[in-house]
């Protein structure tokens, strides 16, 4: 399912990520009254009755001759390309500035949707200033105090209506997986040996593949989608707006994929940020594996594979599910064995799980481990119910979800999966109190 983007733009100082931050509902953009603190666009993912979408903050388009200005304009002119629909914030107390007719110009322009809000009408006796900004010509304005919440809902309520159509998946036997990772870890590289061709450009400059590209290809009678990605800079790392660019088009990628695929590489091994891009993939709750590039490169013995492989599941414990492969794309090496764990993952992320089987192994796994007090009691799980795939969620019902302690919890997630098999999928669990 693809998401609608969000951008919110405007000159510098008017409250944008305020906005931001009211939106999504938590404190990610930096707010302080010195123009030009936002230089880079921040992403996030925000919903309004029931409707996700990603939401870009950006800096502010100035016409003075500042550090950053031109890097800042084009960081937005970029978010107003990728968006579907476009939130305008101006400064209500101080009424139409240059800046503002500027913005206003590149708006309408972009021919997008736009949402006019009016900021800082945090009083009854400025309300009648937002009339002043029909001038703008880029729609009706709705006044909005983004301190105090005030008009958020109602600038929302626009953006939905605003918004194109949720793109549900279409049925089909196509498994699509994305391959992301830091730059320079060998993606394109792989895309070219999982497809037997030359498809993507090769380089060992960092950053030479710019944006996400799409082919379609059958192996062994299953049809594949590959989303070959702009390699995740880390942040601040280097101020380009195509680098910054990527990130946006990485985790589009991430969206539109069943299985994601999260490359290292092996010869330099993990570091921060490669933990930082599997984060991207654990969250999104899709198939996963963990692919070790460059294995070539590697001085290996008989023990390589197996001390790698236990440092790979010491620094990504969060992705413990996930199957691990070492391959090398240049020399071709094992890279046909992704394909496997690829519809490994993809098979486990549709299982289901009959409620009687599952009811058998939650009652063997309370015999074997009984609960044992927390938060003033003693939890009891009655019995469980599957009540989705892609990934697998589990609603247990309990005498009383606070007496669950998440050690407790992995334990039962545990025995699932050795139940259940789930290699290659995150699952969820829910708790409820049964009524």
């Amino acid at each position: 399912m693809k998401r609608g983007t969000v951008a919110i733009v405007g000159r510098a100082n008017v409250g944008k990520s305020t906005l931001f931050n009211r939106i999504v509902g938590e404190r990610v953009s930096i707010v302080e009254d010195t123009p030009g603190v936002t230089r880079d666009r921040i992403y996030a993912r925000a919903s309004w009755l029931t409707r996700e979408f990603n939401v870009i903050d950006t800096g502010g388009i100035e016409l003075a001759k500042r550090d950053f200005v031109k890097e800042i304009r084009m960081q937005a002119e970029i978010a107003i390309e990728e968006a579907d629909v476009i939130i305008f914030v101006v400064n209500g107390r101080e009424g139409i500035m240059p800046e503002d007719e500027l913005v206003a110009r590149i708006l309408q322009k972009s021919k997008k949707p736009i949402v006019l809000a009016v900021n800082k009408i945090d009083d009854v006796a400025f309300k009648d200033n937002i009339y002043d900004f029909y001038a703008l010509g880029v729609g009706d304005p709705i006044a909005v105090s983004s301190n105090h919440g005030i008009g958020v809902g109602d600038v929302l309520d626009q953006v939905i209506k605003l918004m194109p159509a949720i793109e549900d998946d279409e049925v089909t036997d196509e498994i699509r997986f994305s391959l992301i990772g830091r730059p320079n870890v060998g993606k394109s590289s792989l895309t070219n040996a999982l497809l037997g061709e030359e498809r993507v450009i090769v380089s060992s400059i960092e950053g030479t593949t710019r944006d996400a590209i799409d082919t379609a290809f059958e192996k062994d009678g299953q049809k594949y989608r590959v989303i070959d990605t702009a390699g995740m800079r880390k942040r601040g790392k280097i101020y380009e707006n195509v680098e910054k660019y990527s990130v946006l088009r990485a985790l589009s990628a991430i969206e539109k994929s069943h299985v994601i695929l999260v490359l290292v590489d092996g010869d330099t091994g993990s570091i921060l940020q490669d933990k930082h891009i599997a984060g991207y993939a654990h969250e999104s709750g899709k198939g996963v594996v963990l692919v070790v590039n460059k294995w070539d490169l590697v001085n290996k013995d008989e023990k390589t594979m197996a001390k790698m492989t236990k440092k790979m599941r010491e620094e990504f414990k969060y992705l413990d599910y996930a199957r691990i492969a070492f391959v090398s794309a240049k020399t071709g090496a094992r890279v046909n064995t992704l394909f496997d764990l690829i519809k490994e993952a993809y098979d486990n992320q549709r299982k289901r799980v009959s409620t009687s089987v599952l009811n058998d192994v939650l009652i063997d796994a309370q015999a074997m481990n009984p609960t044992s007090n927390f938060n003033g009691g003693r939890l009891k799980i009655y019995y469980g119910n599957q009540v989705a795939v892609t990934p697998p969620t589990f609603v247990l019902f309990v005498n009383d979800p606070k007496f669950l302690h998440f050690s407790y919890k992995r334990y039962i997630e545990n025995k699932l999966r050795e139940a259940f098999g789930f290699e290659g999928t995150p699952i969820h669990i829910i708790c409820r109190k049964r009524d």
